[in-house]
């Protein structure tokens, strides 16, 4: 029987830690959905955040990764998993406000398994921000 994986984020500066989350989360099942946020939602939610790529390429950059099947956008995650098919839920440690915790409740409520699967340590992508914010000042 095959598995259709679910996942979501922002993902707007690609590192090692959300392709190693792709690898994990497409090792689980025959197909991995992955669910970009909408930078209109992002900047609503998080006004001080500067995103450097938009919805659009964010979408083109995380399709380009082998081990994706298939990019959607979303607006809220309670939503998404409404909206599309699947069978594991596949989060991370950190992906825990309240968006979240009515996810997790609607999959347990409807036979959706959820994973919560680790941080790559050593990489993130506010580190990586951060990084580049040092190196701009020398």
């Amino acid at each position: 029987m095959s598995k259709k994986i679910l996942t979501v984020g922002v993902y707007d500066l690609l590192h090692f830690g959300h392709i190693e989350l792709f690898r994990k989360a497409k090792a689980m099942g025959d197909y991995l959905l992955v669910a970009v946020q909408d930078s209109n939602i992002v900047q609503k939610y998080k006004p001080t955040a500067k995103l450097v790529y938009t919805t659009e390429q964010r979408c083109y950059m995380v399709s380009s990764i082998k081990f994706v099947n298939e990019v959607v956008v979303y607006d809220a995650v309670d939503e998404i998993i409404k909206q599309v098919d699947f069978d594991v839920f596949a989060k991370g440690p950190d992906q825990c406000h309240a968006g979240f915790q009515a996810a997790v409740k609607w999959c347990e409520e409807n036979g959706k398994e959820v994973v919560t699967l680790p941080r790559t340590e050593g990489i993130s992508t506010s580190m990586l921000k951060q990084l580049i914010a040092e190196n701009k000042c020398k």
